[in-house]
């Protein structure tokens, strides 16, 4: 691990007062068309070009139940694989994604390709471009079929493509995507104005420290905003022991946190969130939290950077 000279710990100061910055925002969180918490370790669905970071081939797997015992709530399920290309310092991939809540459905299915170009000693520009389908099923007869209203369902098919952009070095990495870029909105009827369906825009950033022989921390921020929806502002802090065992906690402007454990065994790493409002309104009521369970695997041993871990 790199010990910080001067230059970086000004970087590392200017970092978190950014963090605290931005937790302080005073801004309305709402839903967004699809987020997981552990974030911090597996990108790759918000910024591709995140997929550089790591050397190795990897298949990586995301289960995630919002809501746990009411009937329709929001389920969501991931799946992306990795390729390096290391001839030309680039990689390649797919990203498969489905969201479910109530009578609506959504699958995404993304191509990528990643390349990234050594600006300096330890530092890399990387871009990346996704390409792929949008598909929408709303099943409104199931709600009632002789009601005049629900009578037609609603299937859609679009086209998307996205695009990011990544700094990063050996301890660091800064990010801006745009994954989900659309000519045309998703849906017909009332679900035209839906969230979900609208450009989603990424900022992304961390860096990991070593704050004693066998820990490493590590603070992660993701920024995400969509058209006519305010900004939405997620940190997390996760401390990794001899790079096996991870403990770390997030906090959204959503009013929502999570606890995160995360363990790494050879080439298996294996997560999982527990979510739960912080929200004043849910003071003494039943608390209905969000289930997350996160399985990777990584082929061969090549090098992994500190931020992948």
């Amino acid at each position: 691990m790199i010990r910080l000279n001067n230059g970086k710990k000004t970087l590392v100061i200017i970092f978190s007062l950014f963090l605290l910055v931005t937790t302080g925002l005073n801004v309305k969180a709402q839903q967004q068309g699809f987020f997981f918490n552990q974030y911090m370790d597996n990108l790759t669905p918000f910024n591709p070009a995140y997929s550089l970071l790591d050397k190795s081939g990897s298949v990586n797997t995301m289960a995630r139940k919002q809501w746990i015992g009411i009937n329709g709530a929001p389920t969501s399920f991931l799946i992306n694989g990795n390729l390096p290309l290391e001839s030309i310092n680039g990689a390649a991939g797919l990203i498969v994604m489905n969201n479910q809540f109530a009578i609506e459905q959504q699958t995404e299915v993304n191509a990528y390709f990643a390349k990234a170009v050594q600006v300096g000693l330890n530092d890399y520009l990387a871009v990346s471009l996704n390409a792929g389908v949008r598909n929408y099923v709303a099943n409104y007869s199931s709600l009632d079929s002789t009601d005049p209203t629900f009578r037609n369902d609603v299937r859609e098919t679009k086209p998307n493509i996205g695009f990011g952009v990544m700094y990063y070095t050996d301890w660091y990495y800064l990010g801006v995507s745009v994954p989900e870029l659309t000519i045309t909105s998703l849906g017909t009827a009332s679900v035209q104005n839906n969230t979900n369906f609208r450009n989603h825009y990424y900022f992304s950033g961390a860096l990991i420290t070593q704050t004693s022989e066998d820990i490493k921390f590590k603070p992660a921020l993701l920024l995400s905003y969509q058209n006519g929806v305010p900004l939405t502002a997620n940190i997390s802090g996760t401390f990794y022991m001899k790079e096996t065992l991870g403990l770390g906690i997030n906090y959204g402007t959503d009013n929502e946190m999570a606890g995160i454990l995360s363990i790494n065994i050879n080439n298996f790493h294996l997560g999982y969130s527990y979510q739960f409002s912080t929200s004043s309104t849910a003071l003494g009521r039943v608390n209905i939290p969000t289930h997350e369970v996160t399985l990777g695997f990584r082929f061969g041993k090549g090098s992994l950077t500190p931020k992948l871990l």
